[in-house]
């Protein structure tokens, strides 16, 4: 498993995916939607399109910003493309393991934006090298690549079949395959998936927040071990499990933590289930206190919920700089214990003298927290109360 970074205490499986299919802006619209998404990753962002039976890759280190202007969007030709926004969890965060992968292979075009980890990734790569398999970058996304290319069926939506087969962890995936557009699940349903209808074509997304700002209706959530097939004929829906007798197992973390609080996952509001966790809280762990403050910006719904259920009033009492990102403070070690500082700063106005409820969305080991406590007493707390939405994380996930 990647380490958690010394100042982010938190989980790190958020990568964004999105496809567009029959629109002749279709790459500008990945980006708007890449936008959207810009949550779930910022090591990386990268689109590929097709026309005519080629692919226009580009891809960079960075935000979607960062990496894209007018030229070089102007080169993603065609009606049909996917994006990507990493949050490295698998390989590195340098520009070999950037998504989008695209590739010729002998079963045809091939291109994957992956959001999720691949738990039998390891086996299945060494496997592949001891049959001959030449692998690029570190990410475990490649090895669906070479599962695809090393399938004997005749038609590539079978061959994709059978290599996803093969696959067992959490992906959801959009793709090109020969002019195609093609978005899974995984059985268990782990990360979230989305299908809406453009006026012009299709498009699908890691959230449906992502469907107002490129013109899209939210037609339905993919289900679990559904594989969405879209070309110029149809859209069609296959099933990778007999999902009547396989349970899904969604991440609650994609309601704690990862998804937009304007978007829709695995059937319930964002911001409805933050603040119902608030609620609860407060039902289970009320605080006599005189404010009740989020660290933001995950916790501010739960802190929200927790105040209108105590009765407290609730106010700022954080607030999060929202342009230092995490590469800022990770290349020395004299400068990491500056982390928390340069993400949060208390507002003493509201904190001083007071006694605080502070909510936050998950502990996983208490570095981050222990930092905060120790910000809100220098600016003049007399008590603080700490309040964790989330349930309590007592083992490792494999999933991301």
């Amino acid at each position: 498993m990647p380490a958690i970074d010394n100042e982010l205490d938190g989980f790190r499986d958020r990568c964004g995916v999105v496809g567009i299919f029959g629109n002749r802006e279709a790459s500008h619209r990945v980006y708007l939607a890449l936008h959207a998404l810009q949550h779930r990753g910022q090591d990386s962002a990268g689109i590929v399109s097709y026309q005519k039976g080629h692919f226009f890759r580009e891809v960079g280190l960075g935000l979607v910003s960062d990496v894209f202007n007018q030229d070089n969007l102007k080169g993603l030709k065609g009606h049909l493309a996917v994006g990507h926004v990493r949050y490295t969890t698998a390989g590195d965060s340098g520009l070999r393991d950037a998504q989008p992968i695209a590739a010729k292979t002998g079963n045809g075009l091939l291109a994957i934006a992956h959001n999720g980890n691949l738990v039998n990734a390891q086996f299945l790569r060494d496997q592949l090298e001891r049959e001959g398999a030449i692998f690029h970058a570190q990410s475990d996304t490649e090895v669906i690549c070479h599962l695809f290319a090393k399938s004997r069926h005749s038609h590539v939506i079978a061959c994709l079949r059978d290599a996803l087969e093969k696959l067992k962890g959490a992906f959801s995936l959009c793709m090109i395959i020969e002019g195609k557009l093609v978005g899974v699940r995984d059985p268990l349903g782990i990360r979230p998936l989305f299908l809406g209808k453009l006026d012009h074509g299709f498009v699908i997304a890691s959230e449906d927040c992502s469907f107002a700002l490129v013109g899209a209706e939210l037609i339905r959530e993919i289900e679990p071990g559904e594989m969405v097939v879209i070309d110029d004929r149809a859209v069609e829906s296959f099933n990778l499990v007999d999902r009547s007798i396989r349970p899904s197992a969604p991440c609650i973390f994609e309601h704690v933590y990862f998804a937009r609080p304007d978007s829709h996952v695995f059937g319930q509001s964002v911001y409805v289930t933050r603040k119902r966790l608030g609620r609860e809280l407060a039902k289970e762990s009320p605080a006599q206190a005189d404010v009740v403050i989020a660290v933001p910006d995950s916790g501010v719904l739960s802190a929200m919920g927790f105040a209108q259920f105590c009765g407290l009033p609730y106010d700022i009492g954080l607030v999060r700089n929202h342009y230092v990102g995490r590469t800022f403070i990770e290349p020395h070690d004299r400068i990491r214990h500056f982390g928390v500082k340069l993400k949060l700063n208390p507002v003493k106005e509201v904190v001083s003298g007071k006694r605080l409820a502070v909510v936050d969305d998950s502990i996983v080991r208490g570095t981050t927290s222990q930092k905060i406590v120790a910000l809100l007493r220098k600016a003049g707390a007399t008590e603080i109360h700490m309040r964790i939405s989330a349930p309590m994380t007592t083992h490792p996930c494999h999933y991301g």
